[in-house]
């Protein structure tokens, strides 16, 4: 069994965190904290604890912040590029559906655990908790 060493983090005052770095590791899907510890169980499940440091992983929301910025994301790569095919070669519907629902889908879920990663390392780097 872990043994996360949440409450001794926010029991003294807490060191200064690098908001970029904790970014990138998010990203990564690592831990914001020491960028070594597995950020995720699953696909989009958060572990409990960071099996390298301890910190708590489990204990930060996202919430409904990273399938927006997912959204938002997707949409401004995707939506250019079919904009820009149907201008230039205007192909039939079925061809068009061929392409963009399967790169939408490969974006979405590419992009998804790594932005939600990305939220996860910013509530950590700002001290935000549940």
């Amino acid at each position: 069994m872990l043994h996360c060493d949440a409450m001794t983090e926010f029991s003294e005052p807490a060191p200064a965190r690098h908001w970029l770095a904790a970014l990138r590791r998010g990203l990564r899907r690592r831990c914001p904290a020491c960028g070594q510890g597995r950020l995720f169980d699953g696909f989009l499940r958060p572990s409990p604890c960071c099996t390298e440091c301890g910190l708590e992983t489990g204990a930060f929301r996202a919430d409904d912040a990273p399938p927006y910025f997912t959204i938002l994301l997707v949409g401004h790569i995707v939506v250019p590029l079919v904009l820009v095919l149907e201008r230039a070669a205007s192909p039939p519907f079925w061809a068009a559906a061929a392409l963009w629902l399967p790169l939408t889908l490969a974006l979405t879920l590419l992009l998804l655990p790594r932005v939600k990663g990305a939220v996860i390392a910013w509530q950590w780097a700002a001290g935000i908790r549940g």
